[in-house]
Order: structure tokens, then C-alpha cells, then sequence
């Protein structure tokens, strides 16, 4: 058996693009793909999300629960974010949708990104093609955003990103 040497900040990543497809049939070189991430590394981590209990045996089916508890509970602790300089980038956390639309927060959060056109605090991304993925997947954007308020937001930003990601996901 195969052991398990620790969940990887894309894992995340590839999690939430298979909550995004749904229940619809995918492959890992179509994951790949949309997500700028080579196939040999989606090949890896989906093993590492069937040996955390994040996906099914058969690595079709993700285990919707159990994914939430580790975004509600974990993931700030194993994948922490913090804020950096003044950057051009992707906007996440709290001043991207969905939360743009109810929460409104003093400090502005970007993902470094060239192409970018807002202005805010670096935050890197789970992993450096997310913006990339983002621009071309807009549902997956908001999962990752979201996750982003997880890893940075206060209690209330918190709470709103997590019932807005139960509603996504679920």
C-alpha cells in the first residue's frame, strides 16, 4: 500500500475543479488541462486525496463531507495564507465573488498575477496557474476565492465563505 506523505496545496486545487464538474464524467489529463497542472502531478494527488479519504477508492467520485470538514477545519492550518506587499493581480478572499457582494473589508487580496488588473495584497495562490484556470472556469473561481476567505477572512468572512461553499459543493 501506497503511504501517504501529506496533502499538497493543488490537491485543493483539483478537489474543488471535481466539485465544479459535478457529477458529469471527467478525466485526469481533462484536469490537467483546464488547470495548467501536468498529468503526472493530477495522477499523484488524486492517489493522495483516495489515501485522505477526499475522493473514492475508485478516484470518480468526490467525497463531498469530508472535503467541506477539511476546508471548515483544516486547511488554514495546513495550507496557511498570508497577506504580502502591494501587488497587481487576481482579487480573492473577501473582494472576489461571491463575497464581494456582502462583505466589504478595509485591506484589498490579489493573487500576483500579471495579466491582473486589481490592486491589493499578495496572497499566493494553492498553486501558480490558478489565475490562469480562474479567467477560463468562472465557478471554480469563486471555490477557490472562497477558500482564500477560509485561509484569510475574520470569523464573519469565515462563516459566509463556508455556507457558500456547502451550497456549491453540496
Amino acid at each position: 500500500m501506497k503511504q501517504h506523505k501529506g496533502m499538497r496545496p493543488h490537491d485543493v486545487v483539483i478537489l474543488l475543479k471535481i466539485a465544479v464538474i459535478k457529477d458529469k464524467p471527467w478525466l485526469a489529463k481533462d484536469l490537467a488541462q483546464s488547470l495548467n497542472i501536468s498529468a503526472s502531478e493530477v495522477s499523484e494527488s488524486l492517489n493522495r486525496s483516495k489515501l485522505a479519504g477526499l475522493i473514492s477508492e475508485n478516484k470518480k467520485r468526490l467525497m463531498k463531507n469530508n472535503l467541506l470538514e477539511f476546508l471548515e477545519h483544516g486547511l488554514r492550518y495546513v495550507f496557511p495564507a498570508q497577506a504580502g506587499a502591494i501587488q497587481r493581480g487576481m482579487p480573492t478572499a473577501h473582494n472576489a465573488p461571491p463575497l464581494n457582494q456582502f462583505v466589504s473589508g478595509e485591506e484589498a487580496y490579489v493573487w500576483p498575477w500579471a495579466e491582473g488588473q486589481a490592486r491589493g495584497q499578495a496572497v499566493e495562490p494553492l498553486h501558480p496557474a490558478v489565475p490562469k484556470a480562474c479567467v477560463k472556469d468562472p465557478l471554480l473561481y469563486e471555490l477557490l476565492a472562497l477558500t482564500d476567505a477560509m485561509r484569510l477572512g475574520r470569523t464573519r468572512e469565515k462563516q459566509q465563505a463556508m455556507e457558500a461553499l456547502r451550497q456549491r459543493i453540496l
